[in-house]
Parts: structure tokens; C-alpha cells; sequence
């Protein structure tokens, strides 16, 4: 299957922005449970464990990523069922990343935001999130999962010519 990238970049004021968006015929509360509920997330990203409230740290498993690591993740802000702002360090960066949920009509949009420090590795980190989110929408639908395979490289080009537009992302 062919997959086109759907991600945008914005520089704003606070820096660079790499945006991505799903829709789901669902309810947002019905669409948060999916990106904050362990046994949800599972399917698609990972399962997590611990204490998870704003400021408090989770152990997230990649299961997805080469040896199943295991990974920190900050809460810096949990809004339910509308945003959560997470950072997570590992051995190359930060990744600071923003959901936020908005419904209109039984209609629930997904924004995914990664803060971005520089644009260096975005030809490797946009396809990947293309394939996590594209991930979340097969486990919400009960769908076949995508294969990694369909993104990258074959997005790779993308990413590359990804010309940064001005403006709130």
C-alpha cells in the first residue's frame, strides 16, 4: 500500500513544530482513552506503568522499537479528554510532544505536535510518527496494523523537502 504523509512544519515563535492529525468518527473521550489507557495504548505504541498525573514520571515500553525498551515519560500536563503534554529523554534527545482532542459532530480531531529543538533527523522521526499514528487509528477500528515498511524510507523524501511554514501549529 502506498501511504502519503500528512505532517506539516511551522516555525513559530517557541521554535519549530512538526504537526500530524487523525480523525476518528468517535467520541474525544472515547478517542483519549485510546492514547492514555495502557491496555489501549499496547496495541499501538506501547503498554505503560506508574503513577500518571501531571508532573510524575510513567515507564512507557516501546514494544515497536528495537529490543522493547523501556522509556521515561514526564507528564507535564494532563487535561482530560482534551490535551496531554509529555516529554520523554532519551540517548539522542528530548521529545516533546502535545495531544491535543477537539470534537465537532461526532467527530473527534487528533493534533499531535512535536516540539522541535532542530530539524536534524526529521527525514527518520516523520515517518515514524506517521506510521505510530496511522498504528493508533488501525487499533481504535480494529484493523490490520500498518507495516513500518510502507513509511520508511518511502517517506524519507518527504520530510526532507519539508518546507517550514509560519505560523501556529
Amino acid at each position: 500500500m502506498n501511504r502519503e504523509p500528512t505532517a506539516g512544519l511551522f516555525r513559530t515563535a517557541e521554535g519549530g513544530k512538526l504537526l500530524l492529525t487523525r480523525t476518528f468518527r468517535a467520541s474525544m473521550e472515547d478517542v483519549w482513552d485510546c492514547i492514555t489507557e495502557p491496555e489501549r495504548t499496547a496495541r499501538w505504541y506501547g503498554p505503560w506503568e506508574g503513577d500518571a498525573r501531571p508532573g510524575q514520571t510513567i515507564k512507557v515500553q516501546l514494544i515497536f522499537e528495537e529490543g522493547a525498551p523501556w522509556a521515561d515519560l514526564l507528564i507535564e500536563r494532563c487535561e482530560p479528554p482534551r490535551r496531554l503534554d509529555l516529554a520523554m529523554v532519551d540517548e539522542t534527545a528530548t521529545w516533546r510532544l502535545q495531544l491535543s482532542l477537539s470534537e465537532s459532530d461526532g467527530t473527534t480531531e487528533l493534533r499531535f505536535v512535536q516540539h522541535l529543538d532542530t530539524e536534524e533527523g526529521l527525514a527518520e522521526i516523520g515517518p515514524g510518527w506517521e506510521w505510530y499514528l496511522d498504528k493508533l487509528a488501525a487499533a481504535f477500528h480494529g484493523a490490520p496494523q500498518p507495516a513500518f515498511e510502507e513509511y520508511y524510507p518511502a517517506m524519507k523524501p518527504y520530510f526532507e523537502q519539508l518546507t517550514p511554514q509560519t505560523g501556529e501549529a
